[in-house]
């Protein structure tokens, strides 16, 4: 069963950042080898098409699950694991959860089918003809894979760092702000009273942080509308220049360690930024982006081993296409 599970994390701080992900350095992978690589990773990340799962083959194991009288053994989740794409293994890897997530979608799946079948769903014509399609794709997709199998020891270390030295520039990652801040809210478009409430609110928080003691992480777990940040002090951790609102970067950059800023308007309240640390902008060392080179290459391999396999199939026995029937289809309209 493929699943994709396309992991993505909003930036919970409202209106500070533009999307940020958990780790800006891993929102995306870093190096771009070729267009094919390129290709190929947009496919593995693209949501895989619903299917209807087939009911479980008894496996081996403890029962990991169970629903309507099917049984899912601990074999059979390994082997939805293994079929899954590295990045997907990946996920679950530091996400347990997701596995959970995984499986009830496969029971939910099993409890339809079985509805299904008890209806004589897969005997409509439409439906069987879907059918035998799928199967048939499975089966080209299989021998595919097993003709363009990519050898253990590719790419070796040479290799390897000759594309890394060539894409150094893909693998830059911009200057980075360490930032905390503290929100105030606005009031709703046309409320005068609330408006003047959230003014009132913003002048007594300036005036605390400018006191000679003031304490930027007290203020902000007291007065801070963004909760989850007033919990950590306003903390918001770091963030690429790139993924800064540019009202909030604007400040940011001009500002010393330590500095916090004046009430930044957005348009959903006032943000005052405090700047803890900097970080210049960098290239990532080969050691950081290994593992996703090293996959983007295989990658690579594998789509040019399948196509010099189709190609010589096609060579072997040439197609005979009939373009102006074809191209009457084209231009035929859609029922």
């Amino acid at each position: 069963m493929q699943l994709a599970l396309g992991l993505f994390i909003g930036f919970s701080t409202p209106a500070l950042s533009q999307t940020v992900p958990p780790h800006p350095l891993r929102s995306q992978p870093p190096v771009k080898v070729s267009e094919t690589a390129r290709t190929k990773a947009e496919t593995n990340s693209a949501p895989a098409k619903e299917k209807s799962a087939p009911a479980p083959v008894s496996g081996g194991g403890e029962t990991i699950a169970r629903v309507g009288g099917t049984e899912l053994k601990e074999d059979e989740v390994k082997a939805l694991v293994a079929g899954l794409n590295p990045r997907d293994q990946a996920a679950i890897a530091r996400d347990p959860s997701l596995l959970a997530q995984m499986v009830r979608v496969l029971l939910a799946n099993q409890l339809v089918l079985k509805e299904a079948v008890a209806k004589h769903w897969d005997q409509k014509p439409e439906v069987a003809a879907a059918i035998e399609k799928a199967r048939e794709a499975a089966i080209v997709e299989s021998y595919l894979r097993s003709v363009s199998v990519v050898p253990a020891d590719f790419p070796d270390q040479e290799t390897l760092q000759s594309v890394y030295d060539q894409n150094k520039s893909a693998m830059l990652v911009p200057r980075q702000f360490q930032i905390a801040q503290l929100y105030v809210a606005s009031g709703a478009d046309g409320d005068k009273a609330a408006e003047e409430k959230a003014r009132k609110k913003l002048s007594d928080v300036q005036a605390k942080l400018k006191q000679p003691s003031a304490d930027f992480d007290a203020v902000a777990r007291t007065d801070s509308d963004a909760k989850d940040a007033a919990e950590k002090g306003g903390a918001v951790g770091w963030v690429p220049e790139t993924q800064l609102r540019q009202e909030i970067k604007a400040s940011v950059i001009g500002m010393a360690k330590g500095a916090v800023s004046e009430p930044i308007k957005l348009e959903d309240g006032w943000h005052i930024v405090k700047l803890i640390d900097t970080r210049p902008a960098s290239t990532l060392p080969l050691s950081d982006v290994k593992d996703q080179l090293i996959q983007r290459l295989r990658d690579e391999r594998a789509n040019a081993m399948r196509r010099a396999y189709l190609g010589e199939l096609l060579k072997k026995d040439p197609p005979a296409i009939n373009e102006l029937a074809l191209s009457k289809v084209v231009a035929a309209p859609t029922p």
